[in-house]
């Protein structure tokens, strides 16, 4: 699919990987459809983009929330042609700690926001994608979910969002399945580690060991190679239900 005057939504796409995503994609004549929370950051990038984004505060755990932002894209751009899920939360956790039994509540509110908030989204722009005119090889549209490392090489205290992204992996394919006869293709970036501003303002005591770990580059990922590979994704359309490991061959370590 190429990307001139496609319509891309993006959650989270007020920061982190996805305000680079929306950036990127931008670039290639994309128009942009960002769902976030953050209004004024937001609202920036609305105004970076000088009209060629919208912004919609969205809550993706909400069927209301995301339907009601779903019809204001199609209403504004007309129609939705590719969706990249980037919104998420990465709080730690032990299943047991210093004050007991992880909460009931914590573990829920990371599964809601990461994995239930994707395929809210994703099923809601993927009924939309079903009425676009079939391109090259009948292609209709594009799903793009974020999984992690942590799906496969969850660390102590990370139960929750391992889970959580690995249900993000697990759902790649029957996803594509179901969609396929719709013409829309669905895949998944498994990203490691990444500079994006949370990780910028840790000490060097918390990121050197952690660059240690990586193979090679030995650096962290910069959210422009997230970005990259999501275009690439859209671009080829034989990419289809998988899981893509972006993380310079990291494995973590408990």
């Amino acid at each position: 699919m190429q990307l001139n005057n496609k319509v891309v939504v993006v959650t989270g796409g007020a920061s982190g990987l996805g305000l680079v995503t929306c950036q990127k994609l931008a670039t290639q004549g994309a128009k942009i459809v960002a769902f976030d929370l953050n209004e004024a950051a937001g609202q920036a990038l609305v105004h970076e983009l000088n009209g060629q984004a919208l912004f919609i505060k969205v809550d993706v755990t909400d069927a209301a929330s995301v339907d009601t932002a779903i019809q204001q894209a199609v209403s504004h751009f007309g129609s939705i042609h590719v969706c990249i899920n980037c919104a998420g939360i990465a709080p730690g956790g032990k299943t047991v700690g210093r004050k007991g039994a992880l909460a009931l509540e914590k573990f829920s509110q990371v599964i809601n926001i990461n994995l239930i908030g994707s395929f809210n989204v994703l099923r809601l722009a993927a009924e939309q994608m079903a009425n676009n005119e079939p391109g090259p090889d009948g292609e209709r549209g594009v799903i793009i979910n974020t999984a992690s490392v942590a799906a496969f090489d969850g660390q102590v205290g990370q139960a929750a969002y391992s889970a959580s992204k690995a249900g993000i992996a697990g759902m790649t394919l029957p996803i594509a399945r179901d969609l396929a006869p719709l013409g829309i293709r669905v895949m998944a970036i498994a990203p490691g580690i990444f500079d994006t501003p949370m990780m910028k303002g840790m000490s060097d005591a918390v990121r050197d060991p952690l660059i240690e770990i990586v193979q090679s580059p030995k650096r962290f990922g910069e959210p422009e190679e997230y970005a990259s590979l999501a275009a690439h994704i859209i671009d080829n359309n034989y990419l289809n239900g998988e899981v893509i490991r972006l993380d310079a061959a990291i494995r973590m370590g408990a």
